[in-house]
């Protein structure tokens, strides 16, 4: 779920625009019929199109066919351009400031957002039948209850698993994987050391992990920040505490 770093995708607009600038010619916007690409270099100027456009798309910026035609044509014809190389520079810089500062906002609002909507989820959910609120904050459903042994902090353990955001959407899945993983339990989320360290070996559990214990405010590149996870678990192994490195396990994988 969930950004881009502004630079890179601002470096690689650039770029893209630069080779565009040698093979595009006016477009004209009521075109409605698909260009026919006879060779290799209409190929070439219809994906460097494609690209730049979806460039445009994604800083959510509608670019001006009109300027940017001109500009184009001014080089090619090696005419007088418009502005000097510093002018450029500055527009460069001055945008992708703007840009960096409009994603920060955007990602502030979000976790608010995603934080008041959990502490809503939690309050409710913590009152329906089979669900267990600890301390924590952390909160849990037996789907399936094993007879078992329970992992220590310590151990190593074997899940297969499903990871869901409040909306319903799948961001992580062992089983899709077609094969369970295991890490060491101190080294993933505290939201999942804590759970499965109250799980006998061939439970079955749906546990909820609010953002305090997930990702927090910071997020990932597909978790939105101060999300709550919903995920589906099965403790399927303890195994015995391989020796310790500082390497975190991420669930969910990256």
């Amino acid at each position: 779920m969930f950004g881009f770093k502004c630079k890179s995708v601002f470096t690689v607009m650039c770029l893209l625009i630069s080779s565009f600038v040698f093979l595009i010619s006016p477009i004209r916007s009521q075109d409605t019929e698909k260009p026919k690409l006879e060779n290799d270099v209409d190929k070439l100027c219809y994906t460097l199109g494609v690209n730049v456009a979806k460039t445009f798309q994604m800083i959510n910026v509608k670019p001006n066919m009109e300027i940017l035609s001109k500009a184009i044509g001014d080089v090619l014809e090696n005419k007088e351009l418009a502005m000097t190389e510093e002018e450029m520079q500055n527009c460069i810089r001055t945008f992708q400031q703007n840009l960096m500062e409009a994603q920060m906002k955007k990602r502030e609002e979000e976790a608010v957002k995603n934080e008041e909507e959990a502490k809503k989820f939690l309050e409710e959910n913590k009152t329906k039948e089979g669900v267990v609120a600890l301390p924590s904050g952390l909160q849990y459903k037996v789907l399936k209850e094993g007879n078992g042994p329970k992992p220590k902090e310590t151990d190593n353990v074997t899940v297969h698993y499903k990871g869901t955001l409040l909306d319903g959407t799948k961001f992580d899945s062992s089983y899709d994987r077609g094969e369970p993983v295991t890490f060491p339990l101190n080294r993933v989320i505290k939201g999942w050391t804590e759970a499965l360290q109250h799980m006998p070996v061939g439970s079955k559990w749906q546990i909820f992990i609010p953002p305090n214990l997930a990702y927090g405010k910071e997020g990932n590149q597909r978790i939105p920040p101060n999300a709550l996870l919903q995920f589906e678990v099965e403790l399927l192994e303890i195994k015995p505490a391989e020796q310790e490195n500082d390497n975190t396990v991420q669930i969910p994988s990256q």
